[in-house]
């Protein structure tokens, strides 16, 4: 069985990226913020910094393939972006697919009738939650297994 440990969440954006955390036991995922950077050298910074101040053991980022599982630019930047934090960290980094996460955050949004400016601070760290709330149910699932998109 794969000991449990504290996970940071990463839905990595043009403009803003979404950071989620989970507990040690990899019970509960929560949102923990964005940042907002452009420039990816100074995001992978902040992200690293994120990070330690979590405490984190290992790093998710949200992998946006297309529907039909292809990858496009948008996922190659996120590639890109994961070996960036695996050099700047030296934590395990995982891509896991995130397709569906962004409509998944405006349902939960649109359901607790979030609106305006408290809607664009929440979705990107609820998009990372659930990425993260996605890899901790596969982690769960498939305690002996290696994970199907790999590890940076």
């Amino acid at each position: 069985m794969v000991a449990a440990m504290k996970i940071l969440a990463v839905d990595h954006g043009e403009a803003r990226t979404g950071l989620a955390v989970c507990d040690p036991g990899e019970f509960l995922a929560s949102p923990i913020g964005t940042i907002q950077q452009r420039d990816s050298e100074k995001l992978a910074q902040e992200v690293a910094q994120a990070a330690r101040e979590q405490r984190a053991e290992r790093i998710v980022v949200g992998h946006p393939l297309n529907m039909d599982g292809s990858a496009g630019a948008r996922a190659q930047t996120c590639r890109d972006f994961a070996a960036l934090l695996r050099e700047k960290t030296g934590l395990p980094v995982v891509l896991w697919d995130e397709r569906g996460t962004t409509v998944t955050a405006a349902r939960y949004l649109n359901a607790t009738d979030t609106r305006g400016k408290k809607r664009k601070a929440a979705l990107d760290p609820l998009s990372a939650a659930i990425i993260l709330e996605s890899y901790l149910a596969w982690r769960k699932n498939h305690p002996e297994e290696e994970e199907p998109n790999g590890s940076l």
